[in-house]
């Protein structure tokens, strides 16, 4: 059974938010102390709860003060390079929702033009009604249609080219190699005064 998709938002509940809290916690520090193992990199997690006065430190005080103290070693561009408040994350993840959104309007918009086309096509559907923008996206979709179509003739066209050039190469092969036996066994062809092909034609002794 599909777990039930967790509403993101802040838990009005006490011990609801609690609960959340604490279980929340446990797998932010089991995720950077995988993190640290598999990748062998230096990692630490500090988690300040309203409800302890001293927050949690993973590994230990003395890792977390390891890897801070060369954070602070690096230049202050470094240190902020890849920084994200909470602002500049709700506004990079609504940038990406927007983008989604934009992606499946292009996307429907596409089909509905090509239903629209092959309706049209069929006498199913009249243009008359038809506004100046659906007429101009119809004529975008019906020349990227026409590309298709070119490009997939040009590609049958390129393998039937290259599939008759094998077979001339391997009739001329053929035909080379009936001569070069001929030739080899001392029978030679020829042609007579009306031009016709005879084959097995032992050559008449010359006399002087």
């Amino acid at each position: 059974m599909a777990r039930k998709k967790v509403e993101f938002k802040y838990i009005a509940n006490d011990s609801k938010r609690r609960a959340t809290q604490k279980k929340r916690k446990s797998g932010m520090i089991k995720k950077v102390d995988e993190i640290s193992t598999l990748c062998g990199v230096d990692a630490c997690a500090i988690i300040y709860t309203p409800d302890e006065p001293r927050p949690e430190v993973w590994p230990s005080p003395l890792g977390v003060n390891r890897v801070i103290s060369r954070f602070n070693e690096m230049p202050v561009l470094e240190q902020s390079k890849k920084m994200m408040s909470q602002e500049s994350f709700l506004r990079q993840k609504i940038q990406k929702g927007q983008d989604q959104l934009k992606k499946l309007k292009n996307e429907n918009r596409k089909k509905e033009m090509n239903n629209l086309m092959f309706q049209s096509l069929g006498g199913y559907q009249s243009l008359d009604n038809a506004t100046m923008i659906d007429l101009n996206d119809l004529a975008w979709i019906i020349d990227q249609n026409i590309k298709e179509v070119n490009k997939q003739i040009s590609k049958l066209q390129g393998q039937e080219g290259t599939s008759n050039n094998n077979n001339r190469v391997a009739t001329i092969n053929d035909e080379q190699a009936q001569v070069d036996n001929l030739i080899n066994s001392g029978v030679f062809p020829f042609v007579d005064t009306a031009n016709n092909f005879q084959n097995d034609y032992g050559p008449t002794p010359f006399n002087p």
